[in-house]
């Protein structure tokens, strides 16, 4: 099936309904949001190469919009495979742990009254490389996604009330409960790919192309070839490309390549699937004997110096603001003056975090840009930060526009 190009029409269609303030806030969640799930919890997302080139009816853009905003798969099994190159620096572990500690949650201190199978502290491990899940749902209140990894598996269920996290590898079980306020897997991290591809749709007005490229095979069913593609130059969004099931709406796959080339950021795909209701036995779960259980809801919290960082990070957030357009959107606010530390102000720590970055000047003074291949972030040496999936050039052209 040839290419079907969406006009400005069908562009504008699909982003009506979003006010101007939402979509500018959308550009930012977008390349964080993505960057934080493989950072933290990829969730029921699928990754593996497509195949085959069904012939399928030929649909619009628009079309094809409003077939995922219909899709209500409420049940589902199968088997996920993610990989996620966001280009970091190898820190042999260190980055999953410092993602960890950022959480704040039980164990992500790494101290005694933390459990190895809090999932804050275990789906970090998610940020780089290529990791194969077991996922199943039935219904808003039943899922089950378990992680495979070497000679072991890591299992997180959530049932009626119950939410259970278990690691087979030190046979540690974390548990908690939705009246005690914990998240269940699906909102955790998102429930299948209809998630990203949601939160990329929200960022679609006149300054991106949206087109149905062709078709592809995911995981043995048809699928059309939704693409998406920012029209701005300086954004380091190349390409986001989605497999949206024919038959169901439902998204098998969502990839999103960098302007810069190369390997996709996140590539994540069904390698199998069906939408039949999983056996009820799939979402029971007893501790095994001699197991250790922590109750999330009971758990200490992280250290007070942690409480304190959080809270003014939370106090520096109030004051984020969102400059430019579209997909050169830039997240930005103001520490008060706390810049990183410097080499021999902050030693070790110091050079640490300057070997990490670039350091930049301009009409704004100095700073450090941190780079990943998809968010980069400019932290100035008074204290100002400027975030978004944009190049190091359009960073450094903000922060001088802001003096």
């Amino acid at each position: 099936m040839a290419p079907i190009d969406s006009d400005d029409n069908t562009t504008a269609g699909a982003d009506e309904g979003l006010s101007a303030g939402r979509r500018r806030a959308a550009r930012y969640v977008v390349p964080v949001a993505v960057m934080g799930v493989a950072a933290a919890t990829i969730g029921l997302v699928p990754a593996l190469a497509d195949s085959g080139d069904p012939d399928l009816p030929e649909v619009t853009a628009q079309q094809l919009i409003e077939k995922i905003a219909r899709s209500d798969v409420q049940q589902l099994s199968g088997t996920v495979r993610i990989s996620t190159d966001l280009g970091l620096p190898d820190l042999g572990g260190l980055e999953s742990g410092l993602m960890s500690g950022m959480s704040g949650g039980p164990g992500a201190d790494g101290g005694d009254d933390g459990s190895s199978a809090d999932p804050s502290a275990k789906l970090t491990g998610l940020v780089s490389g290529t990791h194969t899940l077991r996922v199943a749902a039935d219904g808003p209140d039943r899922q089950k996604l378990s992680l495979l990894e070497n000679a072991a598996e890591y299992s997180l269920i959530h049932d009626g009330k119950d939410v259970w996290g278990y690691d087979s590898k030190s046979n540690e079980v974390y548990h908690s409960t939705a009246e005690g306020g914990a998240e269940r897997p699906a909102e955790k991290a998102p429930a299948t790919p209809k998630d990203f591809a949601d939160q990329a749709l929200k960022a679609v007005d006149d300054t991106t192309s949206v087109t149905v490229d062709g078709t592809a095979q995911v995981a043995g069913r048809d699928a059309y070839r939704l693409v998406i593609k920012p029209r701005q130059s300086g954004s380091t969004v190349g390409v986001i490309s989605v497999a949206v099931d024919a038959k169901t709406g439902m998204p098998l796959k969502f990839t999103l390549t960098p302007s810069s080339g190369g390997a996709a950021v996140v590539d994540a795909g069904f390698t199998q699937v069906s939408f039949a209701k999983p056996d009820a036995s799939t979402f029971d779960f007893t501790p095994p004997k001699g197991a250790k259980v922590t109750e999330g809801d009971e758990t200490p919290k992280a250290p007070e110096r942690n409480r304190k960082a959080g809270g003014d990070l939370a106090k520096d957030l109030d004051g984020l603001r969102v400059v430019g357009e579209g997909w050169n959107t830039i997240a930005t606010f103001d520490t008060g003056g706390q810049g990183l530390p410097t080499a021999s102000a902050g030693g070790d720590l110091g050079g640490f975090l300057g070997s990490l970055g670039e350091q930049v000047k301009g009409d704004f003074g100095s700073g450090t840009v941190f780079k990943t291949r998809l968010v980069n972030a400019l932290i100035t040496d008074d204290g100002k930060v400027y975030a978004g999936a944009v190049t190091k050039d359009a960073l450094v052209k903000a922060a001088d526009a802001a003096k």
